[in-house]
């Protein structure tokens, strides 16, 4: 199978940090598992979930912008290989993108620093100043990512049988059912793992190539 596209989770995937919005959180020194757990028990929905995390960045530094949260992501700890993998998919003519509920200038940051071709991520709203308002912006829907790869095989003009989708966790598994080939790296859950095509364990996501390329 020749393919043309490859979604790329980005936390715990393109990042050895399992969450982005988890890296924030360290560097403010804040603690958000209480909302977690109330995520994760459906107690709130996704935005409330958002909200409740850029509320404990702001309690720690009320005038906390968009330009300071950029620059915390330029410490994040990456995956090994980033670059040698895109560089080899898109020599084959093969689009690479991010497909994350992470932050999207931690996104942004990547994707422009390794040469993907496009991303999409969560937002943080923002004043007209940079503050941050306290308020998120749900651009991917953990519930299901497989509408962006959907909406990514309509902007690139080509299918499922030609997109493979590498991630990490459950919250991945909506790609996979989207795509002709999925790849679990560095799985953390057996529903992940049951659900792609094949594993990779490794510190560098160029070992994804062989699977692609095989």
């Amino acid at each position: 199978m020749d393919y043309e596209l490859v979604c790329f989770d980005m936390d715990g995937t393109l990042t050895t940090q399992r969450s982005s919005w988890g890296w924030v959180h360290d560097v403010y020194e804040v603690d958000n598992e209480e909302s977690y757990d109330a995520f994760c028990s459906g107690e709130i929905d996704e935005p409330e979930f958002m909200r409740r995390d850029i509320a404990l960045w702001k309690k720690a530094d009320p005038d906390v912008t968009m330009d300071d949260i950029a620059l915390a992501f330029r410490t994040m700890p990456l995956t090994g290989g980033i670059q040698e993998t895109v560089a080899a998919l898109r020599s084959e003519d093969i689009r690479c993108v991010i497909v994350s509920g992470g932050i999207d200038a931690a996104a942004k940051m990547i994707a422009e620093e390794f040469g993907f071709d496009d991303y999409i991520a969560d937002s943080l709203e923002t004043y007209d100043d940079g503050r941050l308002t306290g308020e998120g912006i749900m651009n991917v829907d953990l519930r299901d990512k497989g509408i962006n790869v959907r909406e990514f095989q309509k902007k690139y003009g080509t299918d499922r049988g030609r997109t493979v989708s590498i991630g990490n966790s459950f919250t991945d598994i909506g790609m996979f059912r989207n795509s002709g080939l999925s790849i679990a790296f560095n799985p953390i859950d057996e529903m992940t793992i049951e659900a792609a095509d094949a594993v990779v364990r490794s510190d560098n996501i160029s070992d994804v190539l062989d699977i692609i390329f095989g």
